[in-house]
């Protein structure tokens, strides 16, 4: 194997299984790689788990933001699809996701009061109730045979995400079907036209329309009447800003804890002796939870843009310069996990980086994922001490999100 057959714009290369072999190969020959890229300059990968920490705190250098080229996509776009995505979402629409400070810390600021710590724990019965609820339809209505990607991965997060946007619960299914259509659009299953991918983002930001002006005449205890009448240094949020927001949270509060979790399931049934472990000792799914996050690593790089000219190792970057910061690599470093293939549940310490490496753009919703992790394997282990897969998972056609589509398996109540 040689640098050269190393191929990251490939989606195919990533049905199988994550192409881990080229990324090893990468940390030890060129942790700082070139890139070629077919219609453009190429970009920058990183690998280590110290560059991609370091990079993703220097915002200032390393930038996110839309108008220098976001944060996903290491191809250039072309005009059409550059006109396509500005229809869609709207002429000059940003989310927290692609700012940099000042802008982004005053958002942040602004959202982050809901997904405190302390936020969470207050919610922490109200997702078990849920988590009962959905493991008693999976044992009882589907006699335990079940899609677990589907039936059980994906219904929490959903139906927490919908909790804190205030979204009925007979609505979830939109947020499900919305975001399938943005993320997996390059995958066969899931694929349509860009026609219908646009259509997807005016149905959504149509629904959160809707969801705003309800909560400006009638507020409530929730996030968006929250933000609809909250200020940020004395200006409230525009339409478009609130759009992108809700965008934002209900995709990657969707997308990323649904494929950790299924992630999780997949990595326990091939090591059954750690799920045994976990049904006889569950305050081990903490620890758990983690080695479940390192190993999936739900959303594979983030691009930045670098602002200025400079040195780095040895190595010229220039400002334009597209960089991707590799957090699946980094997160099987041997320099910093030992012995980083191997799923181990009771590994210590486990400091990955799965929600980023710190800095202004550390994940808003990490403690809430955590929990939803906890809490579905924690009900799990007590009421299900036997898992058997059905079959092998289906993966996602995608090269940024590490996606489970389907994993068939029978669970076996106590």
């Amino acid at each position: 194997m040689n640098l050269s057959d190393v191929d990251l714009l490939s989606r195919d290369i990533f049905i199988p299984s994550v192409p881990h072999a080229w990324f090893d190969l990468l940390r030890r020959q060129a942790p700082i790689h070139h890139h070629d890229e077919p219609n453009g300059p190429g970009f920058w990968v990183f690998t280590k788990f110290d560059d991609c920490v370091a990079l993703n705190r220097d915002w200032s250098t390393a930038s996110s933001e839309q108008t220098r080229g976001g944060v996903v996509g290491l191809e250039e776009i072309t005009p059409e699809e550059r006109e396509l995505a500005e229809t869609a979402q709207g002429a000059g629409a940003r989310m927290m996701l692609t700012m940099d400070p000042p802008d982004h810390t005053r958002y942040r600021k602004l959202v982050s009061k809901g997904f405190t710590p302390r936020s969470i724990r207050l919610i922490e019965d109200h997702l078990r109730e849920r988590t009962q609820r959905i493991l008693d339809h999976a044992l009882k209505d589907k006699d335990g045979e079940v899609d677990f990607v589907v039936d059980v991965a994906a219904e929490l997060p959903l139906e927490a995400i919908a909790e804190f946007l205030g979204v009925p619960y007979e609505d979830r299914l939109k947020l499900f079907n919305w975001s399938n259509r943005m993320v997996g659009s390059e995958d066969p299953e899931y694929a349509i036209e860009r026609a219908e991918v646009q259509q997807a983002f005016m149905e959504m930001f149509a629904y959160a329309h809707e969801l705003a002006e309800d909560r400006r005449t009638s507020p409530r205890d929730d996030l968006v009447s929250a933000l609809i009448h909250g200020e940020i240094e004395g200006d409230k949020m525009s339409e478009m800003d609130f759009n992108m927001f809700f965008l934002l949270l209900s995709v990657a509060g969707n997308e990323t804890t649904r494929n950790a979790i299924s992630h999780g399931m997949n990595y326990l049934l091939d090591h059954p002796e750690q799920y045994q472990m976990l049904v006889e000792d569950p305050s081990l799914v903490s620890s758990a939870t983690e080695e479940i996050l390192r190993c999936s690593t739900p959303v594979m790089y983030f691009r930045r843009n670098i602002t200025k000219d400079m040195d780095y190792k040895g190595v010229q970057l220039k400002e334009g310069d597209k960089i991707a910061l590799y957090f699946i690599s980094a997160n099987r470093d041997e320099d910093h996990f030992e012995d980083p293939h191997t799923f181990n549940i009771l590994r210590e310490p486990n400091e990955h980086i799965a929600f980023g490496g710190g800095g202004p753009h550390f994940c808003l919703g990490a403690n809430l994922a955590r929990m939803e992790i906890k809490v579905l394997f924690d009900e799990l282990v007590h009421r299900v001490p036997k898992i058997e897969k059905l079959k092998e998972p289906d993966r996602l056609r995608s090269n940024f999100i590490n996606g489970l589509k389907h994993l068939p398996v029978k669970l076996i109540a106590a």
